[in-house]
């Protein structure tokens, strides 16, 4: 099965649980915004995943597919579920289907 490669700039992401989106920056202090991907829970173990945004200046390096595989493997670790109506995470999970069993029955 291919692996997703990722951006090789040291990026965190942080859930905001307020904007219900997790964010990616440069892992430089303080860090810079890349881009985030929105989410909307649906119950407390099941999240859409709904948009991912890179920033002008970002695009075309890697930082989306980063983005996403570290989001699905942060769902994955918590035992979640995913309702994938972006279509970067739906084309995604076509390329890495090691990630499909995320995906909550409809």
């Amino acid at each position: 099965m291919p692996q997703p490669e990722i951006s090789s700039t040291p990026v965190k992401i942080v859930r905001n649980s307020d904007r219900e989106r997790f964010e990616l920056f440069t892992d430089d202090t303080p860090g810079e915004f890349i881009g985030f991907l929105a989410y909307q829970t649906i119950d407390e173990g099941t999240l859409e995943l709904q948009h991912t945004i890179i920033s002008e200046g970002f695009s075309r390096r890697g930082f989306a597919r980063t983005l996403v595989t570290r989001v699905l493997d942060t769902i994955r670790s918590d035992g979640g579920r995913i309702v994938p109506t972006c279509t970067y995470v739906q084309d995604y999970l076509e390329r890495f289907p090691q990630y499909g069993d995320l995906v909550a029955p409809q």
